[in-house]
């Protein structure tokens, strides 16, 4: 068995000696693990880093073995490293994917809205396409969110809370006695504009809210991954 395919490094932990396995999010196979001979080197240390985009090529007697990869760089994204915050954001990115999705089945837009945020963790404004990669995260799970009409009166206008059981938008007028039991929908959620560190950080909560839920089957009891909630705690400081 054999495949090539590209990228982005989630997890290394060695293995043995000198190897180290591997989990990689791959373009067309998914969450993917594997051996990297060699891997646990000073040598390898700089390519298999958390967020780098590898080439990589896996091999295995049967296709239900762990097999082994042998890996090429192609992005390396160590320049986030001297930044706390968007060092924070990387762990998180690669903690959720490792949590979130079933090994070895494909989803090609969640990886290029991944590569996408990656990418952009060295630039401004980057918190909110993270805000929006893990709304494109929840659709993965099956959960989107409907922000464009309010799910009591049917209008595009006035939308002011998202309820916390359906994940619909709420207008004001909707909302009535019951907008104390809502979620606060932060302005520019629906689009793809910027926002400011407040609306991202409402945002943050109630992506939070449909995260554990929906991850709770596979997190049995167990909280959001820490890593996650170190990002929270660090944009809801600056917001």
């Amino acid at each position: 068995m054999e495949w090539r395919d590209e990228g982005a490094l989630l997890v290394m932990r060695p293995h043995g000696e000198s190897a180290a396995i591997i989990e990689v999010f791959t373009k067309a196979h998914g969450r993917h693990a594997g051996v990297v001979r060699g891997g646990a080197s000073r040598k390898m240390a700089a390519t298999l880093q958390p967020g780098s985009q590898l080439a990589v090529t896996w091999r295995a007697r049967l296709d239900d073995h762990i097999g082994a990869f042998t890996v090429e760089p192609l992005k390396s994204r160590a320049g986030v490293l001297s930044d706390r915050l968007a060092l924070a954001g990387l762990t998180s990115v690669c903690a959720l994917l490792r949590a979130a999705l079933p090994e070895r089945e494909a989803h090609p837009e969640l990886w290029r809205r991944t590569m996408t945020l990656l990418d952009a963790l060295d630039a401004d404004g980057w918190p909110a396409t993270y805000l929006r990669w893990e709304i494109c995260l929840l659709e993965e799970l099956g959960f989107g969110l409907d922000l464009d009409r309010c799910t009591v009166t049917g209008a595009s206008e006035g939308l002011a809370y998202v309820s916390p059981r359906t994940g619909r938008a709420v207008s004001v007028a909707g909302a009535g006695e019951w907008a104390d039991r809502l979620l606060p929908l932060p302005q520019g959620l629906a689009g793809d504009g910027a926002m400011d560190a407040a609306a991202v950080r409402d945002g943050l909560a109630i992506t939070t809210h449909f995260l554990a839920r929906e991850l709770a089957p596979v997190l049995q009891g167990r909280p959001l991954p820490e890593a996650r909630s170190r990002l929270v705690d660090l944009l809801a400081r600056s917001a």
